[in-house]
């Protein structure tokens, strides 16, 4: 398996999104390619946001989106995908975090090397990778991240203590979506909301000062509410550090 990710981490395909609307049970079909790069992870600059994590989660089983992006609301989503290639795909495939947007030919999803080999059967991930693009099903399915059972943020290394705060939301489990972001200002009593600046960062300028208490509009099987993390980000936040919110999704 090693020898075949080395050999096709070169390859790129990146063409028009046209999305397949085709049911089975709960899985909807579509098609997959995978990307290339020199060591067989994808950019720390994703469309997401995620840097190192949107390179690295589930084990670099990750994958690039475009319908299921969602303006970057779908940045962080897990889904089973299968190929349906017989007596070449395995009857579990894979399962993948969206970690960065991308186009492909009718494809729904551009997956790691290390996904898109993971669809095949142990011994036919070579003549897999010869297809470029296969017939796959999907479905949403609940995020679980080892080790990982609280949401957490990362504030973001462009932020600028006390002036500017960026951050990334990391480790939404379960089905959940983050839809928006509010920070409390305090001495108002007052909910500001953040901009989502884009995929799954979320920013403001001139943040209160003192620790940061934040609130997460969340939409899951649940349906839409407010989840309040009142010891999210504390006064002396640094960037490039990843506080635990205390909050469990599931």
């Amino acid at each position: 398996m090693g020898y075949v990710l080395k050999y096709h981490c070169f390859l790129l395909s990146a063409m028009v999104l046209l999305p397949a609307w085709c049911y089975s049970q709960d899985f909807i079909c579509s098609r997959a390619t995978y990307y290339g790069s020199p060591d067989c992870l994808g950019t720390p600059n994703g469309a997401c946001g995620f840097g190192e994590y949107g390179r690295t989660v589930n084990d670099a089983n990750v994958a690039g989106v475009a319908r299921l992006w969602k303006n970057g609301t779908g940045c962080g989503a897990c889904y089973q995908v299968r190929c349906t290639e017989p007596q070449l795909c395995s009857d579990d495939g894979v399962n993948v975090v969206a970690t960065d947007y991308g186009e492909g030919d009718n494809t729904d999803f551009i997956l790691s090397p290390s996904a898109y080999g993971s669809l095949a059967t142990e011994d036919k991930s070579d003549e897999l990778f010869d297809y470029g693009v296969v017939d796959i099903e999907y479905r949403r399915i609940p995020c679980r991240f080892a080790g990982y059972n609280n949401l957490m943020v990362k504030v973001h290394e462009n932020s600028n203590h006390p002036h500017y705060l960026a951050i990334v939301v990391l480790y939404v489990a379960g089905q959940n979506e983050i839809e928006a972001v509010d920070i409390l200002q305090e001495d108002y009593n007052e909910w500001r909301p953040m901009r989502r600046a884009y995929g799954a960062v979320f920013d403001m300028e001139n943040p209160p000062r003192g620790r940061i208490i934040l609130r997460f509009r969340v939409r899951g099987s649940m349906g839409q509410t407010w989840v309040v993390a009142n010891n999210a980000i504390p006064s002396d936040w640094k960037a490039g550090a990843a506080y635990d919110t205390q909050i469990q999704l599931s």
